[in-house]
């Protein structure tokens, strides 16, 4: 479309960068200013976009799961996260796991070519002097969960006050594969038998019986642990606990969750006690993410404990764990369903500083929010988008959630589904009801979509 408006993007993670896509494929000129190429945050290790801080997987692909209908929405939106992630992907069983360094690299190069987006290097500090300068009309300021100090200064000054602004989140610790003792570990996918459609396992497990699983977890127990800071409140997102945080809820409770031994059968058809999960961290294989261990030990601490775990005794770490403060908004308090500013419209908000948790949800809010700025450059009204929906679930979520809490994508959030007297008998009655949501979502999802594009 011809305009002259133009739009200003702070921030060139998943959100912002999604955002920029969808807005410069549908002819709106972008302006995305970045603050990593001067200076990292206190998680990022690259200079490039789209950096994936935490883990490389960009969740389920099963069409059935909620990360799968989120992926059908973004799709059908045209999200460049989503196409890139598809084409940069390495074995991960059912769920979407990218080589982050090349994911990164082609994000970057692709919106560093499109003609209509201009990049910025550059600390923000006032977005609406940002707008003026470059002569733009809107702004979508989706710098994440870690938000410099100049620009959150802003935002409490501006927009939220003192109230609260902030999560905190874990970083899992990665291994080089070559350190690794493989006699004592195996290839198996939880959910996928060995051998089944020809193909190798795409995770690498490492077993532990009842003993060795004991001094485990009493291990993480005692071990020294970076400190919060005087001011600090530790407030962890419940499904992003640190490893040694579930270990403090209970000997079982790692067991019961990121160490589970269901479905990881040895090749003496024997279940271990717990089982540590490894995902590959690139395509040649030589890199792996530790599945669920997040962690807040200190660095001597975390190369002593991971040690004890079986093939890792002369393990070396490519990087290790911790723990980093989030900043997120009370969207409910100061946003409008579009997300945008109820003080200064022009400005918006997407990714997860508006309290979602996750890389799809993130750049999922990226899109929603550049499909809203779109239909305000055209003279259209915000469209609020239907409940039944991935994305109008979580825009549902973060606008009516009384006591913000980041949450990811799940059937939790959609309205209930209304099964017939013979599916509520059925023993898998909650997996029917994941699939008529999910189908319901995908029906919902396209006739809304091809009513707004029509």
């Amino acid at each position: 479309m011809e305009t002259t408006s133009k739009v200003l993007i702070i921030g060139a993670g998943l959100a912002g960068s999604d955002a920029a896509w969808f807005l410069a494929s549908n002819g709106i000129p972008v302006v995305l200013a970045e603050v990593k190429r001067l200076k990292l945050g206190p998680a990022q290790k690259m200079t490039t976009d789209a950096e994936l801080v935490c883990t490389n997987s960009l969740k389920s692909l099963q069409p059935d799961s909620s990360h799968g209908m989120l992926k059908h929405e973004m799709k059908g939106l045209g999200s460049l996260i989503l196409k890139v992630g598809q084409e940069t992907a390495v074995p991960a069983g059912d769920a979407l796991a990218v080589d982050r360094e090349v994911f990164s690299k082609r994000i970057t190069d692709i919106l560093g070519d499109h003609p209509l987006i201009t990049k910025l290097d550059i600390d923000a500090e006032d977005p609406n002097e940002l707008m003026s300068e470059h002569g733009c009309d809107y702004c979508l300021i989706a710098t994440g969960p870690l938000t410099t100090e100049a620009l959150t200064n802003w935002i409490k000054k501006e927009i939220t006050g003192e109230d609260d602004f902030y999560f905190y989140d874990a970083i899992a610790p990665v291994v080089d594969a070559d350190s690794l003792d493989m006699d004592k570990l195996y290839f198996k996918d939880r959910h996928k038998p060995v051998g089944e459609d020809g193909e190798e396992a795409d995770y690498l497990n490492a077993p532990m019986n009842k003993q060795q699983y004991d001094e485990f977890v009493n291990a993480l127990i005692s071990a020294e642990r970076v400190a919060p800071k005087d001011f600090e409140e530790l407030k962890y997102f419940e499904s992003c606990l640190p490893i040694d945080t579930m270990a403090d809820r209970g000997i079982d409770t790692p067991r019961f969750s990121c160490m589970k031994p269901i479905g990881l059968e040895m090749s003496d058809g024997k279940r271990p006690w717990a089982c540590v999960q490894l995902r590959k961290e690139n395509l040649l294989g030589s890199a792996y993410n530790l599945v669920g261990f997040q962690t807040r030990l200190t660095y001597p601490e975390q190369k002593r404990v991971f040690r004890m775990i079986p093939g890792f005794e002369n393990a070396q770490f490519i990087h290790l764990g911790s723990v980093h403060r989030n900043s997120f908004l009370n969207a409910r308090k100061i946003l409008d369903f579009d997300l945008s500013c109820k003080k200064l419209p022009k400005i918006h908000f997407a990714g997860q500083i508006t309290g979602v948790e996750g890389y799809t949800e993130s750049a999922s809010m990226g899109l929603y929010v550049a499909s809203q700025i779109l239909r305000k450059i055209k003279g259209q009204e915000a469209l609020k988008w239907p409940v039944e929906t991935a994305i109008g679930a979580l825009i549902n979520y973060v606008m009516t959630c009384e006591k913000p809490v980041p949450s990811n994508i799940n059937f939790g959030l959609m309205p209930p589904v209304t099964l017939t007297k013979e599916q509520r008998k059925d023993k898998k009655r909650k997996s029917i009801k994941k699939s008529l949501a999910a189908e319901r979502a995908r029906q919902v999802f396209d006739g809304f979509i091809s009513e707004v594009q029509a």
